[in-house]
């Protein structure tokens, strides 16, 4: 019986501690389940944080992105003086940045200033637009060129008809500027020029280059045209002015002295055209000029660049450099290669000249032209 009741309590004890190893095993996966659940929670909230941070960063991106599209900036404008080459590269300019999906009053705000011929009114315009903080300014002639490149050296700008950058200091090369500034040259194509007139007047023998003396760009040309006047067997005389009130008198001076005027694309010469052919072509001076707007003005003719054409790659040059896509300090002054050939039939026929049979195509009137240009800028504001 005590046997019997000794086995009994033995194997309460081998079940009791059977129990207990099945507890403990099951306390073990529990632990290890909760360690589970708490490594797979903490990974699901750190892969959660990582998510809204990635989220975060893309919704500034986003807005940055939007800020910058929605951004309008200002373009400030200084231009020498009024007249038809430098109103229509200012047009061009214009044109040039709407193509390039710049437009004045969405997401550009142009501020356009004229110094009337004054250059001290250039360096007033110039100091206006840099404490206006304009995003980008551009210089129409090498006097407002300057104003504006002595104004600052950090605020981009695009220059425009202005010959030789390089020799006005402007920029170091025309092929490396090295600074804030690039832009167009309205090199003129003096050697053709110089063909044409003696083209038209073969029988000239001398003729008067009319320039202001106070421009850089001017002297420059001059000197070309003469280079290339006598390499065809042309005398030269030098006209000079130095401001618009003296234009009538030189003219007159050269009345019986020379065969032909030529004018390059000077600025003053070329807003006082009218002046110009007021006195020469009733004295039977023709006038060989640099650009077209000059010979709607009175001028005989001209083979020369068009302006218009000249703003609208400036305005290309514009575009980039707004976008972030172009260093002014590594941008080439640019240059147009193609040249316009115009023939004024009112002047040749108040001077009595006959137009060669191969030039008759390029023979225009002044109100033609005129509204021709008319028609264009109507055009590119539609």
């Amino acid at each position: 019986m005590k046997k019997a009741l000794s086995m009994l309590l033995a194997m309460g004890l081998v079940v009791s501690m059977a129990a207990g190893c099945g507890s403990g095993g099951g306390s073990t996966e529990t632990s290890a389940s909760k360690e589970t659940s708490a490594a797979s929670t903490e990974g699901a909230s750190a892969e959660g944080a990582a998510t809204d941070a990635a989220g975060e960063d893309a919704t500034e991106a986003a807005s940055a992105a939007k800020a910058d599209t929605d951004k309008v900036y200002k373009i400030g404008v200084c231009q020498l003086v009024q007249h038809d080459a430098l109103d229509a590269a200012y047009e061009g300019f214009v044109e040039g940045l709407k193509e390039a999906g710049y437009v004045d009053g969405e997401n550009i705000q142009i501020d356009y200033q004229n110094a009337q011929g004054d250059q001290s009114n250039c360096s007033t315009i110039a100091s206006k637009l840099v404490n206006d903080q304009s995003d980008l300014i551009l210089a129409i002639a090498t006097p407002a060129a300057q104003a504006c490149a002595n104004a600052t050296e950090q605020i981009p700008i695009v220059l425009t008809a202005v010959t030789d950058p390089a020799a006005s200091g402007l920029v170091e090369t025309n092929e490396a500027p090295g600074a804030n500034i690039t832009g167009t040259s309205d090199l003129t194509p003096v050697k053709e020029q110089m063909d044409l007139l003696k083209e038209m007047l073969p029988d000239a023998k001398k003729i008067a280059i009319l320039y202001c003396s106070s421009e850089t760009n001017s002297k420059i040309q001059a000197d070309m045209a003469k280079e290339a006047a006598e390499a065809i067997g042309l005398e030269t005389q030098e006209a000079t002015v130095s401001n618009s009130n003296e234009i009538q008198q030189v003219v007159q001076n050269l009345v019986g002295k020379v065969d032909a005027i030529y004018a390059p694309t000077d600025n003053m010469i070329a807003a006082g055209m009218q002046t110009v052919s007021m006195v020469a072509n009733p004295a039977g001076i023709p006038i060989i000029c640099g650009e077209e707007g000059m010979v709607n003005n009175g001028g005989l003719a001209t083979r020369g660049i068009n302006y218009f054409n000249l703003g609208k790659q400036t305005g290309a040059q514009a575009a980039k450099i707004l976008a972030g896509e172009g260093d002014p300090a590594a941008m080439p002054i640019e240059y147009l290669k193609d040249v316009d050939t115009v023939i004024n039939k009112d002047a040749a026929e108040e001077l009595g000249l006959e137009i060669p049979a191969e030039l008759q195509e390029f023979v225009k009137t002044p109100a033609a032209t005129t509204e021709a240009s008319s028609e264009e800028t109507s055009a590119t504001e539609e």
